[in-house]
This record gives structure tokens, C-alpha cells and sequence, in this order.
């Protein structure tokens, strides 16, 4: 079970992130929007959890066991290297050696550099629309991490639920700390990559 918690625990830090940002930027995430947030990201968890532990009885386990830390590795060494992007461009556009011209560009791209970028209409309101894209982004990490958890005893299940109640907090927890982090105004998200190289590490020394 404690496994189901940290692991849980470790894919809301991103939405807890995100939703520290939107508090920063004054831009509200109403119930349905959250539900949809969280909702998604805990699905593409149980789903890929649970295709894990069937592909996991057709790979010897130390060799799936393998893969699934490398999986690990590499998302939360890419999610490392993309908080230090975003720390350095937000450096670079405060010295005024850098001019972001975003407004063409994907949605996608937008969201990489910035959590706020959902609210595409800038109404202040995170729709259930732009939620969607906000949780898409979110699934593909929860996705990843869930293929790369092949091998361990983790219930997928329970993992979910786990998911649903840690991303509420996350938001509400974020939303109440959002001023804080705004007068750092600091990219945190490799908190999140660094907790999952120790998780990783963690499960395959077991």
C-alpha cells in the first residue's frame, strides 16, 4: 500500500504545480474542470498499471524490472531538464535577451513552457475544454509511469483511487500556496522528476 500512496503522491506533484501556477495568475479551476484533471490522469494510471502486469507475465521480471527503471529514469531526467528550459527562459525574457512569440505556436508547446497556457481564452477560468488539454499532457507522464512500474507488485486499482484523492489535494494545496511560489518565481517541476528517480531507484533495489 505505501507503494500505491508515494507513487500516487509523486504524479500530482505536477498538478499541484500547475495549479499553484493558475493561483498565481489569478485563473480559477472550477470543480469539473479539476474532475476532469484528475480523472483522466488517474485513468491512463490504472490502464497503464494494468497493462503493465499483463505484459509483465510475457518478459522475464529482473529484465521488465530493468526497463521499467529506465523508464523511470528518463521521464524524470526529461522532467528535470525541462524545469531548468524553463527557468532559463524565464531568466533570459527578464534580462530582455529573449522574445517568446507564442501566440502561433501549439498548444503543446505553449503548456511546456508554461502550466497557464490552457487558458487559451484568457478568461481567467480554466473551461472543461481546456482542461482536457491540460490533462492530456499530464496522462502521457502518468501513461509512462505506469508501463515503467512492469515488475513491482503495485495495485492498480488502488493506485487510481490513491490518484484521484492526492490530485484534489494537489489543487487545493497549490491553490493556497500559489502566492508563495509566484514571489520565488522559480520553475519547481523538477521536484517531480528528481522524486521519481528516487522512487525508481527505490523499487528496483527492492
Amino acid at each position: 500500500m505505501l507503494c500505491e500512496i508515494i507513487l500516487s503522491v509523486i504524479v500530482s506533484i505536477d498538478i499541484f504545480l500547475a495549479a499553484a501556477a493558475y493561483e498565481c495568475s489569478k485563473i480559477r479551476i472550477p470543480l469539473a474542470s479539476a474532475i476532469i484533471i484528475n480523472a483522466s490522469g488517474a485513468f491512463f494510471l490504472w490502464l497503464s498499471l494494468y497493462f503493465s502486469s499483463i505484459i509483465g507475465e510475457f518478459i522475464p521480471g529482473k529484465i521488465y524490472k530493468l526497463l521499467g527503471f529506465l523508464i523511470l529514469l528518463t521521464i524524470g531526467i526529461t522532467t528535470v531538464f525541462k524545469s531548468l528550459i524553463r527557468n532559463l527562459v524565464r531568466r533570459l525574457e527578464k534580462r530582455g535577451e529573449l522574445f517568446l512569440h507564442t501566440k502561433e505556436s501549439g498548444i503543446v508547446i505553449k503548456l511546456y513552457l508554461d502550466d497557464t497556457a490552457a487558458d487559451v481564452d484568457n478568461s481567467k477560468t480554466l473551461s472543461p475544454k481546456e482542461a482536457a488539454a491540460l490533462a492530456a499532457a499530464a496522462s502521457l507522464d502518468s501513461l509512462s509511469i505506469g508501463l515503467g512500474m512492469g515488475g513491482n507488485e503495485i495495485n492498480p486499482a488502488t493506485t487510481a483511487i490513491y490518484a484521484i484523492i492526492s490530485g484534489f489535494l494537489a489543487i487545493i494545496l497549490g491553490g493556497l500556496t500559489g502566492r508563495k511560489i509566484a514571489s520565488i518565481n522559480r520553475d519547481f517541476s523538477w521536484v517531480g522528476g528528481a522524486a521519481l528517480i528516487l522512487f525508481g531507484i527505490f523499487e528496483f533495489m527492492q
